[in-house]
């Protein structure tokens, strides 16, 4: 799949920021997505387009445990977070949510905003022209989830 990206090189980025606190009297994905980010990048929201991926450091999605800020993304349109780590339960919120959240250890500088990538999830690659970051292959249950749209669904 191919899919412009928003970078954002900073560790620590938490639930707060993907979705502030003051916006969570809602589970409604459409309202939520209307502030998804805001409190880093207030042009976020005017930026994505329905397919884009998030770029980020190490700990994405730390703090609260909160579904809100995969819901905020998603609603937003973003496809998935590409990040060096998650924080745990982020990372198993998105799973079952069905949201695609690829671990990639190797991500560097050399990705900017607005730029394009292709991303191999059989073959665990993620392309910018002619440079390859490895991840690992994302498992088959995690696949069977993300198809069925979440958990419940799969049981």
């Amino acid at each position: 799949m191919k899919a412009k990206i928003h970078v954002y090189q900073r560790d620590n980025i938490n639930t707060d920021e993907i979705i502030p606190a003051r916006y969570l009297n809602t589970d409604k994905e459409a309202e939520l997505a209307k502030h998804a980010m805001e409190d880093i990048d207030k042009e976020f929201v005017g930026r994505v387009q329905v397919g884009d991926v998030v770029v980020a450091g190490g700990d994405f999605g730390c703090g609260s445990s909160r579904e809100h800020a995969v819901w905020a993304l998603r609603g937003a349109g973003v496809k998935a977070v590409i990040a060096k780590s998650f924080a745990r339960i982020f990372y198993r919120n998105a799973i079952n949510n069905g949201f695609l959240a690829i671990e990639c250890k190797e991500l560097d500088e050399g990705l900017k905003t607005g730029d394009e990538i292709e991303i191999d999830l059989e073959g665990g690659e993620i392309r910018k022209d002619d440079k390859v970051y490895k991840f690992s292959p994302i498992p088959d249950f995690v696949k069977k989830i993300m198809e069925k749209g979440n958990l419940l669904e799969t049981i």
